[in-house]
């Protein structure tokens, strides 16, 4: 069962739909917040939900200072922007900024900022070069439930197949998985002991094979494996089980979100050339569908248009999920070329129109 706090961003869709007559117009569509340029560049744009138009119909562009990632509040109406000293609060045309409290971090160094399923928690990690790992807790309007100094961590030397840190959150209880000496990752819980407590208890490393991503999806959180998609168990290790709409085979990357009245998830292996974006609706007997092919894939967006909006590094192009995963036929369509160095993509509810 979906949270009111994501059934009411559903639900603001159909009312900028009668906003201004009472009656039902023609679709409003979502508005798109893209990072780019390296993180210097933060815009958005419209697109428009008649295919036979002009994709694009509004596009505002604000500069930016080491930008991190972009993350969804629970309204759709704001966006969180994580950059490399703080992370704030933007409304739909990316003004109306409002600072999240500082942590007690000096410095801060926030390298990744993930969302809860509900989009009611922001679990961010802090890593200053060669510093210590520190993670925050946050609520949706900015405020900090938790901090915590995770235990020293010794990366393995750099190289190509090393799996990267990943977060989760759930919940009030954080997941961090970072590469471990001597191959695959290591797993580390933090919450609070007592409900309240300003610092979090942080488990004890526990060794696991290789995670490359981790992602919350509906009660679970999922972890991305050499051989499949997994659950996490209790203790933060995967179940060892993959779903089996994905195959037991290796992905690098996970997404979750509302795509319509369909909670999707979203898998893609990289660095093997092009490699297929799969997308699945947790029904248990349906395979995963091929969204398309990517050999560079930064980010992507399951909107609740039913649209799912997928970033490279230079291109942003829209999917129709909900046709796609009846039909298989996606409906691509690209609204932005052109981009440098894009890194991250999210959905926003556009302002009401104007009487």
């Amino acid at each position: 069962m979906k949270s009111p706090s994501h059934l009411s961003a559903l639900f603001l869709i159909p009312a900028l739909l009668v906003a201004c007559t009472g009656t039902e117009e023609p679709q409003v569509a979502l508005r798109v917040a893209v990072l780019t340029d390296g993180g210097g560049t933060l815009r958005t744009v419209t697109p428009n939900a008649d295919s036979n138009s002009a994709p694009i119909s509004a596009n505002k562009s604000e500069p930016v200072t080491d930008g991190v990632t972009l993350n969804s509040l629970p309204s759709g109406q704001r966006l969180a922007l994580t950059l490399k000293t703080r992370i704030e609060s933007r409304n739909n045309d990316l003004a109306d900024i409002q600072p999240f409290v500082a942590p007690p971090f000096t410095p801060v160094c926030l390298i990744q900022t993930v969302s809860s399923a509900a989009r009611d928690r922001l679990l961010t990690l802090s890593q200053c070069q060669g510093g210590p790992q520190q993670l925050a807790l946050y609520n949706a309007g900015g405020t900090l439930v938790w901090t915590v100094l995770l235990p020293t961590f010794l990366p393995p030397a750099p190289g190509a197949d090393v799996p990267p840190v990943r977060l989760a959150i759930s919940g009030d209880v954080g997941v961090v998985a970072r590469p471990r000496v001597g191959g695959g990752s290591e797993v580390l819980r933090a919450a609070p002991q007592n409900a309240g407590d300003a610092v979090a208890v942080v488990s004890s490393p526990l060794p696991t094979p290789a995670i490359r991503d981790l992602v919350a999806y509906n009660a679970d959180t999922l972890a991305a494996t050499d051989s499949g998609v997994q659950k996490l168990s209790a203790t933060g290790l995967p179940d060892g089980v993959a779903l089996t709409a994905f195959g037991a085979r290796r992905f690098d990357r996970l997404w979750s979100g509302s795509a319509g009245s369909q909670n999707l998830l979203a898998a893609w292996r990289s660095g093997q050339g092009n490699q297929p974006l799969l997308a699945w609706d947790g029904t248990a007997s349906r395979a995963a569908s091929t969204v398309a092919l990517f050999g560079d894939l930064r980010d992507l967006t399951l909107a609740p248009d039913g649209n799912l909006y997928t970033l490279t590094a230079s291109t942003l192009t829209r999917y129709n999920a909900a046709l796609g995963l009846q039909s298989g036929n996606f409906v691509p369509r690209t609204l932005l070329t052109g981009l440098s160095d894009a890194r991250a993509v999210i959905w926003l509810v556009p302002p009401p129109p104007v009487n």
